[in-house]
């Protein structure tokens, strides 16, 4: 193309773009009401509006057929008489959503939801401006902490020959079998054959059970009923010895009929077993597709040493969120931790009935439920918002490539067709969410390359994420100890510097924000 082609074509697109611009100029404030929250005020100008209706009426009049007038020629009069109403409300709504949405282009507000606006209340005036105003949620402002050399404790796991005799030991009694013990006293760890008998508070009758098979276990069970220390209760008795126990069973327990209850146990012993051990042989080593013992340890080492590095990036990982959520001051909108939380009660709500408690039960806890599932929902968002600024930091993407794989990971291990599960994702709106913990998941991989990395014992890493957690606890009621006037300016200082900050432009991505944290809430 040559240089007059291009000059021609650049001239051409100015004078589009000038077409473009509005006759009329909307007067348009924008003012803080609340964390995360623009009001919007809008001022249609009369010109615009007379403009507007002029228009609206030209088209009616040229297209509308009005008895006793030929098309095109009905008075002015006579169309406002009989569509004013009609036309008033047209032109009303088209400024209501051109005009909020020019506000929010315009201002380059980053917008989390639509407009809330009540057009019933908002008249279109017969003379003088059109006002409105409205208020959306915004994205929150807040600046990053340092994202290279995070400070990050690798666990390591060392799968020595004594752990490695340890499984092959677990696995052997897994496949064991219960015999007759030859001592016939009960040590920790038996199979005990007895008949039981329940005497249970407010109920007339006895609950008896014969010939019942229970374990000598600190917690175990006994006909239905959780028992305490159960292997001191038992410990060496032996056949026709009766041993009695009372428990006091908890007012949430699944089973409606004892929850709450206190009960009297009474234990007779008939049978005493101990586990053998199924023994390293041919049969042994086909259940694990190993040709001998060499190979199972070889197997065993490898699995092992794979949850090791997976538990290993899982701790990592941890300790990234944990830090990013410490150094970072962010205001959370309130609608949509709101609704966040509504969805994560509505979830412990239904599985607590699912559970068999009462609704009456459960709304006796309501208060500390809710107190949960806010401190969660605020917790999930502010990872999210995060997340989002560091994937667009760090220009983190997730392909449709990425998508797919992961997916097929994840049916792979549930024994699902990809495409079905896909599809499934598609329809219960959890692929966005998917989308989101792939997202994350990169983000963290990205930064843990740039990170300070100590190894350290498997051990000593959770000991050191758990005084962090200490001590955070500590700073937190120091602070609510502090004078209300200290607290009060520094959350005025935090709030002018969260105002004072500069975001870039989002405008393109503010679309996908949306959707992202809709799909959020739902899940």
């Amino acid at each position: 193309m040559g240089a007059v082609a291009m000059a021609k074509d650049e001239t051409k697109t100015d004078e589009q773009d000038e077409q473009k611009e509005p006759k009329f100029k909307n007067v348009v404030t924008i003012e803080d009401s609340g964390p995360c929250k623009k009001k919007v005020c809008v001022e249609v100008p009369e010109e615009a509006i007379k403009s507007a209706l002029d228009e609206q009426y030209n088209e009616l009049r040229r297209d509308s057929v009005v008895p006793g007038f030929r098309k095109g020629r009905a008075p002015l009069r006579l169309l406002e008489k009989r569509f004013g109403s009609d036309v008033s409300t047209q032109v009303k709504l088209k400024f209501l959503s051109d005009a909020s949405e020019a506000a929010i282009k315009d201002n380059e507000l980053d917008t989390l939801n639509e407009p809330d606006i009540d057009h019933e209340k908002i008249e279109l005036p017969e003379s003088g401006a059109m006002k409105f105003e409205f208020e959306v949620e915004v994205r929150p402002e807040f600046e990053l902490p340092e994202l290279e050399g995070i400070k990050i404790e690798k666990p390591v796991t060392k799968i020595t020959k004594k752990v490695i005799d340890d499984e092959v030991e677990r696995l052997c009694n897994r496949a064991g079998v219960w015999v007759l013990k030859e001592s016939g006293v009960v040590a920790a760890g038996d199979q005990v054959v007895v008949d039981a008998v329940l005497d249970i508070e407010d109920e007339a009758e006895d609950e008896k059970h014969d010939n019942i098979e229970i374990f000598a276990r600190k917690n175990g069970f006994v006909g239905g009923v959780p028992v305490e220390n159960l292997d001191e209760v038992l410990a060496g008795a032996k056949h026709g010895d009766v041993k009695k126990t009372s428990i006091e069973i908890a007012g949430t327990f699944f089973n409606e009929r004892y929850r709450g209850k206190k009960i009297e146990v009474e234990i007779s012993v008939k049978e005493v077993k101990e586990l053998r051990p199924a023994e390293l042989n041919e049969e042994f080593f086909k259940r694990f597709d190993v040709e001998d013992e060499d190979e199972l340890r070889e197997k065993i080492q490898e699995a092992m040493a794979a949850n090791a590095e997976q538990q290993c990036r899982a701790a990592m990982g941890e300790q990234v969120r944990k830090y990013l959520l410490d150094k970072t001051e962010l205001e959370l909108p309130e609608a949509i931790v709101a609704d966040q939380s509504k969805h994560i009660l509505q979830r412990q709500y239904s599985n607590l009935l699912m559970q068999g408690l009462k609704a009456e039960l459960i709304e006796e806890q309501m208060s500390a439920l809710q107190a949960g599932s806010e401190e969660q929902a605020k917790g999930q968002m502010k990872v999210f918002f995060i997340m989002a600024k560091v994937a667009e930091k760090l220009e983190v993407e997730v392909s449709e490539e990425e998508i797919n794989g992961h997916i097929a990971q994840a049916a792979v291990s549930r024994g699902r067709r990809p495409e079905k599960m896909r599809e499934e994702l598609s329809r219960d709106g959890s692929l966005g969410q998917f989308v989101i913990q792939i997202r994350e998941q990169k983000c963290i991989e990205k930064l843990l390359e740039k990170a300070k990395v100590t190894e350290v014992k498997a051990g000593e890493a959770k000991k050191t994420v758990a005084k962090k957690k200490t001590a955070a606890k500590k700073k937190t009621a120091a602070n609510k100890k502090r004078p209300a006037k200290t607290i009060k300016k520094t959350e005025t200082k935090a709030k002018n510097t969260t105002r004072a900050t500069t975001t870039e432009k989002r405008t393109k991505k503010s679309t996908a924000a949306k959707k992202a944290v809709k799909k959020t809430g739902k899940n």
